[in-house]
């Protein structure tokens, strides 16, 4: 697995042993992805930071909670754990330590054919492996949806940003695309999509990279280092991403990403009743089992 991250752009982080795996980005979290050993392979569950250790208070005397405590985990805080109506761990965690951001490149300025920003600056991008600089979001399947919504929106403060619906029809509701809510300051489309499933698990988990060059020449040296590639490159149409997912050594897709939408307060969710190949505008798409 290490193997494959660092091929796929992360680093490993301190505290890391030969029972698990902590790998970080760029960015000043310790770690942003965790492999543990195990008898089975499975998907662990997901930490959300919390602003303020009052938060963990609040969310320890919900149903279900556990007491607040100190991390175990590399990077220290204090952290509440909790289940969703699946039985999908949920951590919240406040005060884990920053680390060092790690040198990455400048973004390349596009030149397009009305604004020429790049000037006696060509591209130079060699075929390797791109550099990560965060989590960004990941697809959560559930038996339910709207009880795991309901309960998310009691714990968190989150919006939706766009619906899922069966295709050709306008309801129900059967996946909802989820941000956070912060008023007037942009966020990204989405950190997470909650969708009804006939299965419990990740669908995938999504990294944040420079720009399409980094997603494009990465593409190619993971091609090269002979990964399995899983559908990409290519263009959402909810959220915009420039995606390319692939699948580690365990089976689980993970994506790079790059160009999404950023939206505030205002923005309003529209419903899509298309199926998992009308997701994308161009480009590589995905089968119609995508979701499934």
């Amino acid at each position: 697995m290490e193997e494959f991250l660092t091929a796929f752009g992360m680093v490993r982080a301190e505290g890391s042993d030969d029972r698990t795996l902590y790998m970080r980005g760029t960015g000043t979290q310790h770690h942003i992805h965790v492999t543990r050993k195990a008898a089975r392979q499975r998907f662990a569950g997901a930490a959300i930071e919390v602003a303020d250790h009052a938060d963990l208070v609040e969310l320890a005397a919900l149903p279900g909670s556990s007491p607040v405590r100190e991390s175990t985990e590399p990077g220290g805080g204090h952290e509440v754990v909790m289940h969703t109506p699946d039985g999908v761990e949920i951590r919240a965690i406040h005060g884990r330590r920053r680390v060092e951001p790690l040198a990455d490149r400048e973004p390349f300025v596009m030149n397009n054919l009305r604004d020429k920003n790049r000037v006696n600056a060509p591209v130079r991008q060699p075929v390797a492996p791109c550099t990560i600089a965060r989590l960004g979001h990941f697809v959560l399947h559930v038996r339910d949806h709207d009880a795991t919504m309901a309960w998310l929106t009691e714990r968190f403060n989150f919006l939706p940003s766009d619906y899922f619906v069966p295709p050709g029809e306008e309801g129900p509701v059967v996946g909802t695309f989820v941000r956070l809510d912060l008023g007037e300051q942009l966020v990204d489309h989405h950190f997470m999509l909650v969708l009804q499933s006939d299965w419990v698990g990740v669908h995938h988990s999504a990294f944040e990279v420079t720009d399409m060059d980094a997603v494009m020449s990465s593409h190619d040296y993971l091609v090269g280092r002979g990964y399995s590639l899983d559908v990409g490159v290519g263009r959402h149409l909810l959220g915009s991403q420039i995606f390319d997912y692939w699948k580690d050594p365990f089976g689980f897709r993970i994506e790079h990403y790059t160009d999404g939408d950023v939206v505030d307060h205002r923005h309003r969710p529209t419903k899509f009743n298309g199926t998992a190949s009308d997701t994308t505008q161009w480009g590589n798409r995905p089968p119609l089992e995508f979701f499934r």
